[in-house]
Order: C-alpha cells, then sequence, then structure tokens
C-alpha cells in the first residue's frame, strides 16, 4: 500500500505516536521545533485529503483492514476535510507562533509537556472529525477536552484564575460529554450499531418521516445539549470566557479557532448524516430550539462583549456570538444554510486566531491584555496593530475580508429560508461587533500610548518594541487568509457549497 492510501489515518497517527517524543526531547527549543514539524506534517495531509476528496469523492479507510459496520472506518468528505484543513492549519501556525510567547507564560520545564499536550490536543480534533464511528468521535472528543484542560491550566504561572478556570471547563466539559454518550448509547440501543452511515441506514429503513421509537428523539436531544455545551452554545457558554482569558495566549489563538468549530461540525454531521432533516422532530428542533440559541447568542454575548475591559475576554463573548451565527445557518433547514455556517466555520476559525495572536503579541510586551494595553499601539507595535484592525474588520464583516463572505451567505440563506427578519437580525447584530471592535481600535489609533506608569516601558524596563519575527510572521500568514479568502469567495463557498449539497442529501 501507498502513503496515498494511508493519508486519511496519518494527521492521526502521526501526533500520536510522536508527541511523547517532545517530552523526550527535555529542552523548549527543540520541543517546539519538533512541534512545528509535525503539525505542518498533519497540516500537508490535510492539505492532499482536501485536495484528493476534491477530484475523486469521500474516501472511506477501514481501520486494520475490520470491514464497516463492525470495523471502525475513518470517513472523509468535503465536510470534514474543510474542517480538518482549519484545524492542521491553525495548529501549525499557532506552534510557530508560540514560543517566545509561551516562555514568558509558563515555567521552561513545563515546555516540553506543552508542546506534548498541544499535539494530543490537535490529535483529538483531527479526529473527532474523521472519524466514521460515533463512540470514536466520544473517545476522540475526550482527548482533546483532557489536553486542552491542562493546556488552560498552565496559564497559572500568570494569573492563578487559569486553575479554576481549566476547572470549570472540565466540569462543564464532562457534564457535555456524559450527555453526548448518554445520547450514543440511546442511539445504539434502538440501532445496534455505532457506525454513522449504518445508523442512518436502520433510520431510514421504517417509512419517511418516521422514527424506530422515541428512544432515539431522546438521543438527539441528548447530544444536542452534549455539544451545545463543547460548542459554547448560549447560554451554555459560561466555561468559555475564563478559559479563553487566562490560558496562555497562544492556547487561546487555537482552541478559539479550531475546538468549539469541531463541536458545531459534530452537531452538523449527526443532524445532517446521522438523522436527516426529513425526519420531523429535527425540522421542529432546528426551528423552536436552535434558532433561540442562535439569535440569542448573536445578541445577549455580542451585549456582553461590549462592556469588557479585558480584550480576551471581548474575543470570547465575541466567540459565543460567532457561534450562534453557525448556529442560525444550520436552523434555516436548508442547503444554502448549511453551506453558510460550514463556511463561517472556516472564516471565524482563520480571524478569530489572528486576533488573539495579536492580543498575545501585546501580552508579550506589555504583560497585560487588557484595554489599557492597547493605546497608542500603532506608535508602538504597528505591525501588531494592523493585524488587529484588519482581523477586527473582518470580524465585523467589512467587504474584502472573509466576515463579509460570511455574513453575505448568511444573508442569503436566510431570505431563501423565507425568513427575512433574520436576515435583518444578522445585520443589527453585526452592527455591536462594530461597537466592540470599534472600541479598540479607537483606542489602537486616536490614543497616545502612557507615558508614565507600568505600561510606559515594557515587561522589562525598555522602550516598547514590535514582537519578533517568530510571532508576526504566523499571525500576518492568518491576516493574509482573511484577505486573500475574502478576494478569492469561490474557493470556500465551492466547497462548503459541495459539502452542504452532500449533507443535505443524506450522505457523509
Amino acid at each position: 500500500m501507498t502513503i496515498a492510501d494511508q493519508l486519511p489515518v496519518l494527521p492521526i497517527i502521526l501526533p500520536l505516536v510522536l508527541a511523547p517524543f517532545a517530552i523526550l526531547l527535555r529542552n523548549g527549543r527543540a520541543a517546539h521545533v519538533f512541534a512545528v514539524v509535525v503539525c505542518g506534517a498533519a497540516f500537508a495531509f490535510c492539505a492532499m485529503l482536501l485536495a484528493r476528496v476534491t477530484a475523486e469523492g469521500v474516501i472511506s479507510y477501514a481501520l486494520g483492514d475490520w470491514a464497516p459496520p463492525i470495523g471502525i472506518e475513518y470517513r472523509v468528505d468535503l465536510a470534514n476535510a474543510l474542517v480538518m484543513l482549519l484545524v492542521s492549519g491553525v495548529a501549525t501556525l499557532a506552534a510557530a507562533f508560540s514560543y517566545a510567547s509561551i516562555r514568558t507564560e509558563i515555567d521552561d520545564r513545563q515546555l516540553p509537556l506543552f508542546y506534548a499536550a498541544f499535539m494530543i490536543c490537535m490529535t483529538g480534533l483531527l479526529g473527532v472529525t474523521v472519524t466514521g464511528d460515533a463512540f470514536n468521535v466520544f473517545v476522540f472528543l475526550e482527548i482533546s477536552s483532557l489536553s486542552t484542560y491542562a493546556l488552560v491550566a498552565l496559564g497559572a504561572r500568570v494569573d492563578r484564575r487559569a486553575l479554576t478556570a481549566a476547572f470549570n471547563y472540565l466540569v462543564m466539559g464532562t457534564l457535555g460529554a456524559t450527555f453526548f454518550v448518554i445520547g450514543l448509547g440511546l442511539i445504539y440501543q434502538a440501532t445496534g450499531t455505532l457506525n454513522m452511515a449504518d445508523i442512518r441506514a436502520q433510520l431510514s429503513a421504517g417509512p419517511p418521516g418516521a422514527m424506530p421509537n422515541s428512544m432515539v428523539e431522546a438521543a438527539f436531544a441528548f447530544i444536542l445539549v452534549g455539544m451545545g455545551l463543547k460548542a459554547a452554545a448560549f447560554p451554555m457558554h459560561l466555561w468559555m470566557p475564563n478559559a479563553y482569558a487566562y490560558a496562555p495566549s497562544a492556547v487561546s489563538a487555537f482552541i478559539a479557532a479550531a475546538s468549539t468549530k469541531v463541536a458545531v461540525y459534530v452537531l452538523i454531521r449527526f443532524t445532517f448524516t446521522i438523522f436527516g432533516s426529513d425526519f420531523d422532530f429535527i425540522d421542529a428542533m432546528l426551528t423552536y430550539v436552535l434558532t433561540p440559541i442562535a439569535l440569542a447568542g448573536m445578541f445577549f454575548a455580542s451585549i456582553v462583549a461590549v462592556f469588557q475591559e479585558d480584550v480576551k475576554r471581548m474575543l470570547a463573548y465575541s466567540s459565543v456570538g460567532q457561534i450562534g451565527y453557525m448556529l442560525l445557518g444550520i436552523s434555516f433547514g436548508t442547503e444554502a444554510g448549511l453551506q453558510a455556517s460550514l463556511i463561517h466555520i472556516f472564516n471565524h476559525g482563520l480571524m478569530k486566531s489572528a486576533l488573539f495572536m495579536a492580543v498575545a503579541c501585546v501580552m508579550l510586551r506589555l504583560g497585560v491584555h487588557t484595554c489599557s494595553g492597547f493605546h497608542g499601539l500603532t506608535k508602538r507595535m504597528p505591525f501588531t496593530a494592523a493585524a488587529f484592525i484588519f482581523s477586527g474588520l473582518s470580524l465585523v464583516g467589512v467587504p474584502l475580508t472573509v466576515g463579509f463572505v460570511s455574513k453575505w451567505y448568511l444573508l442569503q440563506a436566510a431570505f431563501d429560508a423565507g425568513r427575512p427578519w433574520a436576515g435583518f437580525l444578522i445585520v443589527a447584530s453585526s452592527l455591536i461587533a462594530v461597537v466592540y471592535v470599534g472600541r479598540v481600535i479607537e483606542l489602537i489609533l486616536l490614543r497616545d500610548p502612557p507615558s508614565e506608569g507600568l505600561l510606559a516601558n515594557d515587561v522589562d524596563g525598555n522602550p516598547v518594541r514590535e514582537a519578533p519575527l517568530s510571532m508576526l510572521i504566523p499571525m500576518w500568514v492568518l491576516v493574509g487568509a482573511n484577505i486573500y479568502f475574502g478576494l478569492r469567495t469561490d474557493l470556500t463557498a465551492e466547497i462548503a457549497g459541495r459539502a452542504a449539497a452532500a449533507l443535505m442529501g443524506g450522505a457523509q
């Protein structure tokens, strides 16, 4: 067999097997280089997978040559190939970005452990995305979650509140996983299988629109709550602001772009691949449950973001609002809505990771991530300031950025679904984003830097200077991606459109 035949499993096996070697290196710099190489290789494999799926169609890989549904299947289509590309790409850039930042926030002796946990987290997220086995989703979800709790807790050297943030994250994440696995148990009881495609076949065997029994409806309710907790959907988001605010800055840049997006993807996969929109109770759930949750998140979380002094907390609440957009697209129950959600999953990962990286640069030089550190930033750290401004404008949805592309497709989907009121609410909530992003941009552009006090100089007492190139280059790669995919809208839109068509057709 050739490497091409093993492509679906390589992005999982490679970081999972090699992560312990980062600890054995016992050197922070060596572990950093090693993690960048491993994450970069995983990204290359994911890019090859996306290209192959785009050209050839769905790839099915049976682990150990045990054919599904008895054996575990990795099944790659356009939807999960796009999410895998996002996760591995952001992981590679965050790993490259991290060294200078993370050395100031955690103990040097913990650096090899940090990079090992980082690679395991990426492994779990990629595994959740690629597997075609429902129970494997739970296994990989816990792999990614356990490593994420440890990564968040490492921020305790700078702020001891990282420990309570990690504990709260652990409690809420465990509750979400418990709900999810109960749902899986009910599905297995009703169908006798855990292979996603086989579950779909079992559920579709009855009369159109009919379910075998109410157990399946209860299963979906448990899965919805479990994934809602993991995705930080309003009002199940309370773990997120502290986790993002007190985690090491490079960790925030990664998990903000990847972990909640994977949870939203899982919700999409279970809703449309396993259950399917042709069942009556799914349509009712989308209309009467998911739509209110999405709209509440879009507005309430965005309003809370306006009043945050901590920029990382502001961006965390912003993420809750942006997840609302993704859920709103899903709630339309249409191909156009699903396409818009997949586009926004990808685009939001790009913009939010770039924003957290800009905050990490400020944290490196000034030791704070509050609004006070952004006063007159253009005169002190011009490249970091420009990166934050461009990414912030993308978050708002300014034309020529990926944020505008997402909002445009969401608006189209709203009108196509016969819900013009939803389109007006999308615009209204975007105006709130103008307020909280514009507030920070005003500090960057129009305020003068402090001339005295702790923030007059950097953390070493020297004049504030720009972040090192090792941080600027990955950050600006993401900023460039925000602009590039904002101009080349056909790339993500075509892939997301084809993926949505397959998902709505019940295909995996």
